[in-house]
């Protein structure tokens, strides 16, 4: 999900068109699960909340074929019909539901400020910013051919359609251990494709995949491309690449999982905000609340824990309750 861009972008239209001011008690940056949360929340409560989408309309699981792990849904649901749902339920409450990429941000007075693509400067009494996180992939054209019939970068979410088949898990960290030893209890086989010779992973989770008998290690090996006729059907690698003993070898799989790490969408924000090394944004434990009074943060923005729809949803509930109690306390 994608919603910060550099402030070259528009920069023509920008300096040719002036910007309006509009203020509102509440806004939000985002719409995936856990920004449409927060506005029927919020707008139940009567904050009235704008609702900027960001350029993916709906988050990250508009590019999910299925869902089938969220309550209320016990034949799944499709990822794009369940976020319109989520949009139309906002709208019921009156959220007023915009297009647009948030640019800028300043919250360095008591009356925080974002700038969006249509020159539009929204003044706020509370922020919940729930802009998400974009999956990291390889960069191969065969990545988005096979988006959604093969390749995921989420193991909890996508595991299951690939019981009792060979899948493939890119990446050498904790986040590609875990991956791996999840979907062992689901799939026959599972490889792991690791550019080095060694993990990075955690003591723990290394012993964890080396005593899974089903999980197969491919040290030193590097995806090359991905096959398949209506979905992905094996992988292309290069084994020691560079090397004299460089070679290419073909893997049987159904299933490709990239596991090698998510950016959080929160550049424009890192001035005003405590982030962690990788950029997601710091809460007060067991709240929305940022280190700066009125501003929230919720959905996989802050949580490179979990990363899932029904969590984000939860904290962007966490997030609107929080802003109305804000400005209640504030008598806004």
């Amino acid at each position: 999900m994608e919603f910060l861009k550099p402030m070259d972008i528009n920069k023509e239209r920008q300096e040719n068109v002036p910007s309006q001011t509009e203020r509102v008690r509440c806004l939000i940056v985002g719409s995936g699960p856990a920004g449409y949360t927060a506005a029927i929340y919020a707008a139940r409560a009567n904050l009235r909340p704008v609702l900027y989408t960001g350029l993916q309309m709906g988050g990250q699981l508009t590019t999910t074929t299925e869902v089938e792990n969220f309550p209320g849904y016990p034949d799944g649901v499709s990822g794009p019909e369940m976020m319109e749902q989520f949009k139309a339920q906002a709208e019921r409450f009156s959220t007023d539901i915009r297009f647009g990429i948030a640019l800028e941000a300043d919250f360095s007075g008591p009356v925080h400020k974002v700038t969006f693509d249509d020159n539009k400067v929204i003044e706020a009494d509370t922020v919940i910013i729930a802009t998400g996180a974009t999956a990291r992939y390889l960069g191969l054209e065969a990545e988005k051919k096979y988006q959604g019939m093969g390749v995921s970068a989420c193991a909890t979410c996508d595991g299951f359609f690939y019981r009792q088949k060979d899948v493939a898990v890119v990446g050498g960290g904790d986040t590609a251990a875990e991956e791996a030893t999840y979907l062992a209890g689901l799939c026959n086989k599972v490889y792991m494709i690791v550019r080095r010779n060694v993990l990075r992973a955690s003591k723990a989770m290394q012993e964890r995949v080396m005593n899974t008998p089903n999980i197969e290690m491919l040290w030193e090996h590097q995806t090359l491309d991905l096959f398949g006729e209506n979905g992905v059907e094996g992988a292309v690698l290069v084994k020691k690449k560079g090397t004299p003993e460089e070679e290419i070898v073909k893997i049987k799989i159904d299933g490709f999982f990239l596991a090698i790490g998510h950016t959080p969408n929160s550049d424009i924000f890192k001035k005003f905000l405590e982030t962690d090394e990788v950029g997601y944004i710091k809460t007060i434990p067991g709240t929305s609340k940022t280190k700066v009074p009125g501003v929230f943060a919720a959905g996989d923005v802050q949580d490179p824990h979990y990363r899932q729809a029904v969590t984000a949803a939860g904290s962007g509930c966490m997030a609107a309750i929080d802003a109305e109690r804000y400005l209640s306390e504030k008598h806004i």
